[in-house]
């Protein structure tokens, strides 16, 4: 089996790393915030080249704070899409403030700024771009539409540690930036974890207030606040893996550029060319009949993903009258053909070309069948 990837196989060889840094919390017996929390702040900060990182217990947190500490409220509208996870537009509902959904790009698959300028009204208050799989959004456009009309803008990295344009990088196009650590992602933990990026003194502050209870100083409760506090654990561990990310970055970059080549002459839907703006958190294609690819690729003993099979705006839990099924026609048709291939920083060229080749032959099977 070819799995979709293989935290077990990152995790031996960091073992040796990984052991003393987790032994000297245990033995430390401090296990909240604390040093390794700071020092994990100063490095992430340095890495994404933003003056603060505040570290939270989870990337949901990380959305839900950076919103709170923008001012994001009761009767404020937030622009983004539906085609991402639902901690987007849970972190936005949390606020009281009301989603607003625009479609993605057909290429991109990322927020479509010729939509966004189309959704924006005297109520928009936030601006909240995805970059999804891996690959950062159209930002130059998004903060030029943003900057006109005074309209904060944080950026939804949570796939996209590492990811670059231009010289900067995810999370530091925007006034804030924020990151998941969930074990999966390009930089996970060992458990929860999250934080938020920004050059904003004021706004890094507001934050690391509001996720220690709102505290101004131990029992001196300036705000209503959260526990969102990240563990020392966590901490320990994701420093010793961001020294790792930038090799790790350039073996996903180097996988997906390879599939690009493999997959160039099969009948499946690619994503756009990229270079260091995409960090393939996810290496996704297209393909119709999505579901039957996928149950003929377990058969010949390849793992795949889906990411994601139903947009928010369809979802049960945060269905809304003004999205009905038809609404946002390219993040639907996406939805229904997208596929997410393996791909991790230790995935072989041989894992990949033996899934080409499978793939190719399903398809090819497919075509004669349909004849």
């Amino acid at each position: 089996m070819i799995p979709f990837q293989d935290l077990g196989a990152q995790h031996r060889a960091l073992r040796d790393e990984l052991l003393p840094e987790i032994t000297a919390i245990l033995d430390s017996g401090r296990f909240v915030l604390g040093e390794p929390v700071e020092t994990f702040e100063t490095d992430f900060a340095a890495f994404c080249g933003t003056r603060d990182a505040v570290t939270v217990n989870s990337g949901t947190s990380a959305l839900h704070l950076a919103l709170l500490a923008a001012g994001v409220g009761p009767g404020d509208e937030v622009v983004t899409v539906s085609m991402t996870f639902v901690a987007t537009v849970a972190a936005i509902l949390y606020c009281g403030a009301t989603p607003v959904y625009v479609d993605i790009d057909p290429d991109t698959w990322t927020m479509d700024s010729a939509a966004l300028k189309t959704a924006i009204t005297p109520r928009t208050k936030a601006i909240v771009p995805v970059h999804l799989h891996g690959r950062i959004a159209d930002m130059s456009a998004i903060m030029e539409i943003a900057r006109d009309r005074e309209i904060v803008v944080i950026e939804d990295a949570a796939q996209a540690h590492g990811a670059e344009r231009d010289g900067t990088c995810a999370g530091a196009f925007a006034d804030l930036g924020c990151f998941s650590f969930y074990p999966g992602k390009n930089l996970g933990a060992a458990g929860e974890g999250g934080a938020v990026v920004t050059n904003r003194p004021d706004l890094a502050e507001r934050m690391r207030v509001l996720r220690d209870w709102g505290q101004a100083g131990k029992y001196n409760h300036v705000v209503q606040g959260f526990n969102y506090r990240m563990d020392a654990l966590q901490a320990a561990i994701l420093k010793v893996k961001l020294r790792h990310l930038p090799a790790w970055t350039e073996q996903r970059q180097e996988a997906g550029a390879l599939y690009d080549r493999l997959l160039a002459d099969i009948d499946v839907g690619r994503p756009a060319p990229a270079g260091r703006d995409h960090v393939y958190h996810v290496y996704a294609i297209t393909a119709a009949n999505r579901d039957r690819l996928q149950a003929d690729l377990t058969v010949a003993g390849i793992a795949t993903g889906i990411h994601y099979p139903r947009p928010v705006h369809l979802q049960k839990a945060y269905a809304d009258c003004r999205y009905p099924a038809g609404s946002l026609p390219v993040t639907e048709a996406f939805a229904s053909t997208t596929l997410s291939l393996p791909i991790f920083p230790e995935i072989t060229a041989e894992q990949i070309q033996t899934v080409a080749t499978t793939l190719a032959s399903i398809r090819e099977k497919d075509h004669a069948d349909a004849a």
